[in-house]
Order: structure tokens, then C-alpha cells, then sequence
């Protein structure tokens, strides 16, 4: 299976993220680029999520329909062509991080997969569901982790 390239401008892998992407700040979601699409890519899918959540996997963001052109998207966007889906907030769209006060940094996992064909997911998945479904679908993927504390 081949490999994304995926960063952003904000935070490098596994360095911290901005207060301004924090969902009791700005809750801006951060610019991503990516690179290295299958060529047989149909659709992208952008999934961000924290398993350090004290109830477990957090969906901060899923994205569907994402063009397989896009290079990537500004701080605030919606990817090329998305369809932003609720997050575990109940809200369409960029749920930023609010981790629990005092608890030590948590890991947000923001992951972008190339699929051969569009994919239906509901409204509002878990991040078990939407791995199960785009886990073994995808023709390529590529994963950035950005942390957070309050």
C-alpha cells in the first residue's frame, strides 16, 4: 500500500497545535497539504481524531467527497469538493482540540485516505465505524499528529 504525504503549516508531526485551532479558542481548523494521490483515486477523506479521550476515540473531524486533486486547504476551509460531517461536538465541520484541563497532552490524528471509489458514511460516525469502512478501502493513506493540553 502506498504512502501520503500529509503536513501542515501550523504544527510539524507530533509537535504541538496552536491555541487558535482549539475549540474554546478560534476554533480554526489548521491548513493541511498532501501530496503522493494514487492517480486511481476517486475520493478523498479526511478523518481527525483523538483516542486519548476520556470516553473514548473522539471524532474532531470527517470530511467526505474531497477531490483527489486537491492539494490541500487553508486554515478555516473545507477541503475541494468536501461534505463535512458532525463531529463528537454534534457540530458540522472543525471541532478543535479541548482536551480536559490538567490531563497531559492528547494526540489528534489527522488522517487522509485515498479510495478507489466514494465511500457513504453516516452524518455522525465513530472512529471505530469510519475505520472499519475506509481501513480496508483505501488505496493509500498519509497521517500527521499534532498535540494538545490545556
Amino acid at each position: 500500500m502506498a504512502g501520503m504525504e500529509l503536513s501542515s503549516s501550523a504544527f510539524s508531526d507530533h509537535s504541538m497545535i496552536p491555541r487558535r485551532h482549539a475549540h474554546d479558542a478560534d476554533n480554526v481548523s489548521p491548513p493541511l497539504t498532501w501530496s503522493g494521490v494514487p492517480d486511481e483515486a476517486e475520493e478523498l477523506v479526511l478523518l481527525c481524531e483523538d483516542p486519548d479521550a476520556p470516553s473514548g476515540t473522539f471524532v474532531h473531524w470527517l470530511v467526505t467527497g474531497i477531490d483527489p486533486r486537491a492539494g490541500g486547504l487553508d486554515a478555516g476551509e473545507t477541503p475541494q469538493g468536501g461534505q463535512p460531517h458532525r463531529n463528537g461536538f454534534g457540530e458540522r465541520g472543525w471541532g478543535g482540540p479541548q482536551p480536559p484541563a490538567g490531563d497531559d497532552a492528547h494526540r489528534y490524528f489527522f488522517r487522509l485516505y485515498a479510495l478507489p471509489e466514494p465511500v457513504s458514511l453516516p452524518d455522525r460516525v465513530t472512529a471505530e465505524d469510519a475505520h472499519a469502512v475506509l481501513d480496508r478501502r483505501q488505496l493509500a493513506s498519509g497521517t500527521i499528529v499534532g498535540l494538545y493540553q490545556r
